[in-house]
C-alpha cells in the first residue's frame, strides 16, 4: 500500500532588510551588486581586522577561497554557510557572512543605484573616448591619403 502525500508547494521565501539567507545563489545576487565597501572581519564577536575595499567578484565555487586584500574583495559564497541580513536602527543595511565562529561583515559604502549610475558613466566615458581616438585616426588616415596625392 502506498500513501500520497497532498502536492503541496511551498514558497521561496520573501525577505526584507533583515534574515537569513542559506542559499548560494541568493546570496551571490545579494552581494553582486555592491561596490565600495567597509568589511570587519570578527572571530566570536570580537574585531580580528577591518579595512574599506571594492568587491571584484562574487562567485560560487567550492574549490576557490575568498580573498580580501590590497582593498579588493573576491567574495566565494561556498566559504561562509549562510549571509545574515541585518540593518542598524539608523536604517543602514549590513551583509554578515557566517562560518562557525568567524564573520565577514560587510557594510556598503554606496547604493546598487549608484554602482549602476557609475558604470553607466564609465561606460558612456569610454565608448566616447573610443569615438574620438577612431575620429582622429581616421582624419589622420584620410591626411596622410590626402598627401600622397600631391
Amino acid at each position: 500500500m502506498t500513501h500520497h502525500l497532498p502536492d503541496t508547494k511551498i514558497p521561496a521565501p520573501c525577505i526584507i532588510d533583515a534574515g537569513v539567507i542559506v542559499n548560494k545563489l541568493d546570496m551571490r545576487r545579494l552581494l553582486t551588486d555592491l561596490g565600495r565597501v567597509r568589511y570587519i572581519y570578527l572571530l566570536d564577536g570580537e574585531v580580528h581586522t577591518e579595512g574599506e575595499g571594492d568587491v571584484m567578484e562574487v562567485f560560487a565555487n567550492p574549490s576557490r577561497s575568498t580573498l580580501v586584500a590590497n582593498q579588493a574583495l573576491y567574495l566565494n559564497v561556498c566559504s561562509f554557510d549562510y549571509l545574515e541580513l541585518r540593518q542598524t536602527p539608523e536604517k543602514q543595511t549590513h551583509f554578515d557572512l557566517v562560518q562557525e565562529g568567524w564573520r565577514l561583515r560587510i557594510i556598503p559604502l554606496s547604493t546598487p543605484l549608484q554602482e549602476r549610475r557609475d558604470r553607466s558613466m564609465n561606460v558612456n566615458t569610454i565608448e566616447a573616448m573610443m569615438e574620438q581616438v577612431l575620429s582622429a585616426r581616421w582624419d589622420a588616415e584620410f591626411d596622410d591619403d590626402s598627401s600622397d596625392m600631391f
